[in-house]
């Protein structure tokens, strides 16, 4: 059986699918109304110092950025969108480990796995051919 035809893969990519339009979507909307939380307090203070405009109106350009990462996923550029999430949650998590904030980094990181699975699903659904590494033997010189 084809493992592009296998319901465990079909699922597993639609359920990372699914949540990687779904929470950058979200998340991003809600940097517009704080509802969940009040998202300027997660820029670190070391960042909030460079920033060129205040940490609110920071987080409106990275709700801006988490909604078209969300769309990206939703469309025909799922792998593309889904490497923008990726890289995006490690920039995340870095902030959130340079304020301390461990526990939090340690989850998007997690995420960031997911997002980089939902990549590579894409890419095997697409048919894009898989990278073979050769391992050379060791030749002793003649």
């Amino acid at each position: 059986m084809d493992a592009m035809q296998d319901s465990r893969v079909n699922t597993s990519y639609w359920a990372l699918r699914t949540t990687y339009v779904l929470v950058p979507l979200l998340a991003g909307l809600d940097k517009f109304a704080n509802l969940l939380t009040y998202w300027p307090k997660y820029v670190s203070s070391a960042f909030a110092r460079i920033l060129p405009m205040s940490p609110a109106g920071f987080m409106r350009i990275v709700g801006i950025v988490e909604v078209v990462a969300a769309l990206l996923v939703l469309s025909k550029a799922t792998r593309i969108g889904a490497y923008v999430v990726m890289a995006w949650l490690i920039c995340i998590a870095i902030n959130l480990a340079s304020m301390g904030s461990f526990d939090i980094a340690v989850r998007d990181l997690a995420m960031a796995v997911g997002a980089f699975a939902l990549a590579r699903l894409q890419e095997a659904r697409a048919g894009a051919p898989a990278r073979v590494h050769v391992r050379r033997e060791a030749t002793a010189p003649v």
